[in-house]
């Protein structure tokens, strides 16, 4: 069974750093590309960021330069190290798995932004 489990969601400060994690089990985590994306209340899902089998990264203009991707592959764990974090970026963050066969998805976690 495949698990994709968020974490390091909550409540940060503007200008804050905060990390989120997802751990990755019941596939062959080093042969994926993973995503993240986020969900605005009422909103669609918006794509954030995508790193490769080969760490290549990829970024949406608007997390340019502030977050970045990483994945530890011995610990099957995607990151998203987001800086200089805003009140827009307050969102329900996703994990994701893409492929062909149908995406892997986990359940999310909430950022909160306020001071």
């Amino acid at each position: 069974q495949v698990q994709l489990v968020e974490s390091g969601g909550g409540l940060a400060q503007p200008g804050g750093s905060p990390r989120l994690s997802c751990a990755v089990s019941g596939i062959d985590f080093s042969m994926y590309s993973m995503a993240w994306y986020r969900q605005f209340l009422g909103n669609q899902r918006e794509w954030v960021a995508t790193i490769s089998r080969n760490s290549m990264t990829f970024y949406a203009d608007s997390v340019k330069g502030r977050f970045t991707i990483s994945r530890d592959n011995a610990k099957n764990t995607v990151y998203l190290q987001m800086n200089s974090l805003k009140h827009e970026d307050a969102a329900v963050y996703f994990c994701k798995v893409p492929r062909s066969g149908g995406d892997y998805w986990g359940q999310g976690t909430q950022v909160t932004v306020s001071s």
